[in-house]
């Protein structure tokens, strides 16, 4: 079976409720292909190595959490951004793109999928209010107190890496925030919320600072690592829906 693109890009749109972000770029479809789609492809970032690999698999499009055209970046199509447009368009691919719109969905998004592979109560969870114009992250308290040991290592076995842990393994946590990503300068808002420790993807020289003098301990797990389960989410649901076929391809990224 196959689905018209334009209607695809409609219901994606209003599903991911795209018009409520003010986001660092666009939303939806980014490049336009063929106009059906039957095979539809999804990865984290739309790398050369991903359009690649979904132009050899044979899909109609591509639906990635991150894409092109991004806030203050050089807009002439040269080098890199040359090669990968060219890509797209020489093969007739579409490339649909959601940033914070797939970090933020209750049921599809970034943070309610990890937050479900590591066991986070779905109950109770209440949003981490660190950003303006978006709400991305959540807090929630525990049912049961864990170590953060414990916690870490649920962590390592759903993103299959190692994690940065500052702090003591062996201290109890009662409540934890969370935010995927680059989302290391919310940990401030996560200690406000009441947060006992704080999990990302990213870390920055001055985060290990703030959680070692506002007690709170800090995690980062890796950005590709906490953002893979979005976008095959939303694949999963759109291949179902629509009958399509679809493949997530996972690029390995170690940052």
């Amino acid at each position: 079976m196959s689905v018209a693109l334009v209607d695809l890009v409609a219901y994606l749109n209003e599903r991911l409720d795209v018009t409520a972000f003010n986001d660092y770029g666009p939303n939806g479809l980014q490049v336009e292909g063929r106009p059906h789609v039957a095979r539809l492809a999804s990865g984290v970032t739309a790398s050369q190595a991903l359009v690649d690999a979904a132009i050899d698999w044979g899909a109609d499009a591509i639906v990635v959490h991150h894409g092109y055209f991004w806030r203050n970046e050089d807009p002439c199509v040269v080098g890199m951004k040359r090669r990968r447009l060219g890509a797209l368009l020489a093969a007739d691919v579409s490339l649909l793109g959601y940033h914070l719109p797939l970090d933020a969905h209750p049921v599809w998004g970034n943070n309610a999928r990890l937050a479900d592979l590591l066991g986070l109560p779905g109950e109770g969870r209440e949003p981490l209010p660190a950003s303006a114009g978006a709400v991305v992250g959540n807090v929630v308290t525990l049912p049961a107190p864990l170590t953060a040991g414990e916690f870490v290592a649920r962590v390592e076995a759903a993103t299959r890496r190692t994690a940065l842990h500052v702090g003591d393994p062996g201290a109890s946590i009662n409540r934890v925030a969370w935010c995927t990503g680059g989302a290391q300068d919310y940990i401030e808002a996560a200690h406000a919320a009441g947060a006992d420790l704080y999990l990302t993807g990213e870390v920055s020289e001055q985060t290990v600072h703030v959680a070692r003098e506002e007690g709170i301990h800090f995690v980062a797990a890796g950005h590709h690592a906490t953002e893979r389960y979005g976008v095959q989410a939303v694949g999963e649901h759109v291949a179902e829906r629509f009958g399509l076929e679809h493949r997530f391809i996972d690029i390995d990224n170690p940052a």
